[in-house]
């Protein structure tokens, strides 16, 4: 994202992974949204999967977006004490 683009380009989509996937609504949400030309930036909270392959999922179904690859990825067991670490990674998102 170039400093000319606004905020308004920006989607953040946070969802849990259960069992190595994303729930059924953010699968409806994802094949009926148009983020044509948006920065879709994903972060999850999960019991020890990470993202698994659902990065790659958000990008098939929004081939026209530009899908972040370094999202943030919090344990259920870091839940709890993540501010610092969520805060660190907000402040090095371009």
């Amino acid at each position: 994202m170039t400093r000319e683009e606004d905020n308004s380009t920006v989607v953040f989509v946070g969802y849990p992974n259960w069992w190595g996937d994303m729930p059924m609504i953010l699968y409806s949400f994802l094949e009926n949204a148009d983020l044509s030309g948006k920065r879709v930036i994903p972060f999850v909270t999960h019991g020890g999967s990470g993202f698994s392959g659902t990065v790659e999922t958000i990008a098939k179904l929004q081939p026209r977006a530009a899908v972040d690859r370094n999202g943030i990825s919090i344990s259920r067991n870091d839940v709890q004490d993540c501010a610092p670490d969520v805060s660190e990674w907000l402040k090095n998102l371009k």
